[in-house]
C-alpha cells in the first residue's frame, strides 16, 4: 500500500509509492559523459579564471599561479552581481530590487579527475574550512541575508564542468526552501521549546532503521518523508544553528561522515551524479529585517546537509501539486546503504 508521509520541516506531503518499490540496481544507468578537452580550473590555467578571492596555497608562492590546494573564484558567468545597490521597489501589487549578490566557485583539488568522495580525509577537511571562511567573510556583506554553497555533481545534476568544483550563491533574500524550515523551527519552538531537528534527530537515533552512519557526533539518516531515493541528511547530533561556528575537530568530523554517505552512495548506486547543499543560520546582520525576526534562532534552528542522488525526474504531477513521488522507501534506503561495503 501507498503512504503519505508528511514533513514537519517544509510541511509538505511525500507519496511513498512502496508497490514501486526500486532497488539501487533499477536506478543504474549512463550518465552522459562531459567534455574532456580544455578546462579553466585546471592547475596552470589560473589566468583563465577571474581572479581568485580565496586560496590555501604555500606562502611563497603568488596568487593566480600554480601551486594551490583548493581555490576560490567568481564565477565567470554570475546568477547575480555583486556591485551596486538592492534599490527595492514597488511595482503595483509586485516587488522587485536589483540582482545583487555573489556567485562564487570553489574549485575543489588541481586534480581533474578526483572527484570530492574520493579525496583523502585531510583534503575533504580542507575543502569544509573553505565552505566555512566563504561564509564567514560573505555574512559581512549586509546586503546578504543568506549564502547557499551547492554542489552539482554530474551533467544530470547540473554541472557544466568536470573538473570537482562547489558554487557558492549570497542572496539578498532568504530562499523560499530555507525560509519554510526557518519558519517550521521557530513555531516548533514557541509551542514546545525545543529544536525540532533536535527532536526529529533523537526519534531517528532511538529508532534506528532510517540511519545511514554516525562518524564523530556526525549522523547521516534518510527523511521519514525523502522526497527522492536515497535522499540523505547529515547533520551534527549536538545543537548547533550556524556551520560557520563548527570547530576544526567539528570540521573533521563532519569530512569523515560526508566522505563515508558519498562513498556508500557511490557503491550502491554506481557513482551516481547527485546535488548536495548546505542549509545554515541567515545572515543575521543584513539590513532590513524584522527586529524580532530571528531571536530563537539560535536556540530553534539546526544546520544540515541534503544530499539528492538524482535518480529519478520530476514530472507532471509533482509540479502541478508540490507532492514528490518516491519509489524507495527510505527505509530501504537506509537498509541498502548501511550494507555497503567501503574502504
Amino acid at each position: 500500500m501507498p503512504e503519505l508521509r508528511h514533513d514537519p520541516i517544509q510541511k509538505r506531503w511525500v507519496i511513498i509509492a512502496t508497490e514501486r518499490g526500486r532497488r539501487p540496481s533499477d536506478f543504474v544507468r549512463l550518465e552522459p559523459e562531459q567534455s574532456s578537452g580544455f578546462c579553466p580550473f585546471d592547475e596552470g590555467n589560473e589566468d583563465k579564471t577571474p581572479p581568485e578571492v580565496l586560496a590555501l596555497r604555500p606562502e611563497n608562492t603568488k596568487p593566480n599561479t600554480p601551486g594551490w590546494a583548493v581555490r576560490v573564484v567568481p564565477n565567470k558567468f554570475p546568477a547575480l552581481r555583486i556591485e551596486g545597490e538592492l534599490d527595492r521597489a514597488g511595482e503595483g501589487i509586485y516587488d522587485k530590487m536589483n540582482g545583487i549578490g555573489a556567485h562564487e566557485v570553489v574549485i575543489e583539488s588541481p586534480q581533474h579527475d578526483l572527484n570530492l568522495g574520493d579525496q583523502p580525509i585531510e583534503h575533504f577537511q580542507k575543502i569544509m574550512q573553505v565552505y566555512q571562511m566563504r561564509l564567514k567573510d560573505l555574512k559581512k556583506d549586509t546586503r546578504f541575508r543568506y549564502i547557499l554553497i551547492f554542489k552539482n555533481q554530474g551533467v544530470t545534476a547540473g554541472a557544466s564542468l568536470a573538473h570537482p568544483h562547489t558554487q557558492i550563491i549570497a542572496t539578498p533574500v532568504t530562499p523560499r526552501t530555507v525560509a519554510m524550515e526557518l519558519e517550521s523551527a521557530r513555531q516548533h519552538y514557541e509551542l514546545k521549546e525545543r529544536c525540532l531537528f533536535c527532536d526529529i534527530l533523537k526519534q531517528e537515533l532511538e529508532q534506528g532503521d532510517r540511519i545511514v552512519t554516525q562518524v564523530d557526533g556526525m549522523v547521516a539518516y534518510t527523511p521519514f518523508a525523502s522526497r527522492f531515493p536515497f535522499e540523505v541528511f547529515v547533520t551534527p547530533i549536538e545543537h548547533s544553528h550556524d556551520f560557520a561556528e563548527l570547530t576544526d575537530k567539528g570540521l573533521l568530523a563532519l569530512s569523515r561522515c560526508m566522505k563515508d554517505v558519498l562513498a556508500r552512495l557511490k557503491g550502491a548506486l554506481n557513482d551516481p551524479p547527485y546535488n548536495f547543499m548546505l542549509h545554515t543560520s541567515p545572515n543575521t546582520k543584513s539590513q532590513a529585517r524584522r527586529s524580532t525576526y530571528w531571536t530563537s534562532l539560535p536556540y530553534d534552528f539546526h544546520w544540515h546537509f541534503e544530499i539528492i542522488p538524482r535518480l529519478v525526474r520530476i514530472a507532471g504531477f509533482e509540479w502541478g501539486t508540490g507532492f514528490y513521488i518516491n519509489p524507495t522507501p527510505p527505509e530501504e534506503a537506509a537498509r541498502y546503504l548501511r550494507e555497503v561495503e567501503i574502504t
